[in-house]
């Protein structure tokens, strides 16, 4: 019987892949590995399948804009907006703020806290409000009030509520009040008034507040006092003449008044100077007086 050798001859297939992300291959590749050629009743040919692959697409660079951009995405020959950071950029001025903020309320904070633990505070009480008018009158009222809250805190931490409330009843008031008001270009005759009712105000709140934690009269002693020193006055010079605990609540606001009035112009003083010798005189509204003296 006569052996008929069959002979299969497959069409190559070809699959074609569109654009993918695999990596990179030949142009085409064995899928099937060549057999060793033997004597068989079937044969198959030794074409290979091929696979052919195209070749992988250029993938464009997304390129994001910021706030000053209204899109997103991938676009020729767009060009990346950096913000600016010269010494008039957006962004210089906002971290110099920042700093410069955060660097007076440590400084302030820590003087406070040292002059208390050494007894000195008198000798640099009229120098804590001066952090806050140069905030107020560089960066403006926000800023000025940030830095009264920070370094409230900053004392909070270090030496507890009462210093905390101590500095925020005498100094923070009275120098945000000082800074708001020169910042707004207030003449002195307004600001002298309104930064003495601010002394006043937290000097009596603070002779309340140390009454309150003492357990103490701290005001009616004040009070109690000035009505002997007065009565032993007036009997000393001849006049039969006891005074009434109303003169004596007016006389105790008339003292507090006058020595804030003359704190607050001695500080209006200090601080023109300052600001003055800090290149500012062009922010400041000063009187003719002390600009001709400058």
């Amino acid at each position: 019987m006569t052996n008929y050798l069959l002979k299969f001859h497959p069409q190559p297939l070809y699959f074609r892949i569109p654009q993918a992300t695999f990596p990179r291959l030949s142009s085409s590749f064995n899928l099937f590995p060549k057999l060793p050629s033997q004597s068989s009743p079937l044969s198959f040919s030794k074409t290979p399948q091929c696979f052919k692959i195209s070749s992988l697409s250029k993938v464009e660079p997304s390129v994001f804009f910021d706030e000053e951009g209204e899109r997103e995405g991938p676009s020729d020959g767009s060009i990346v907006e950096f913000e600016d950071l010269a010494p008039n950029g957006v962004v210089y001025r906002k971290t110099l703020r920042l700093v410069e903020c955060s660097m007076f309320a440590a400084v302030t904070g820590l003087v406070y806290f040292l002059s208390n633990s050494l007894a000195i505070e008198n000798y640099f009480g009229c120098f804590f409000s001066l952090p806050i008018v140069i905030s107020s009158m560089r960066w403006g009222v926000a800023c000025g009030r940030k830095q009264l809250v920070a370094t409230v805190m900053l004392l909070f931490v270090l030496s507890g509520p009462v210093k905390a409330i101590n500095y925020l009843l005498t100094h923070g008031i009275t120098g945000f009040t000082m800074g708001a008001l020169w910042r707004s270009g207030v003449d002195w005759k307004v600001s002298i008034p309104l930064c003495t009712l601010a002394r006043a105000i937290g000097l009596v709140g603070y002779v309340l507040t140390t009454s309150f934690l003492i357990r103490e009269n701290i005001l009616g002693l004040i009070t109690i006092n000035i009505h002997a020193s007065l009565s032993y006055i007036f009997a000393a010079v001849g006049i039969n003449l006891i005074p009434s605990m109303n003169f004596i609540y007016s006389l105790f606001g008339t003292l507090v008044v006058l020595n804030s009035a003359s704190f607050v112009f001695l500080l209006h003083l200090l601080y023109s100077v300052f600001l003055t010798r800090m290149g500012m005189k062009t922010s400041l509204r000063l009187p003719r007086w002390l600009e001709k003296a400058i």
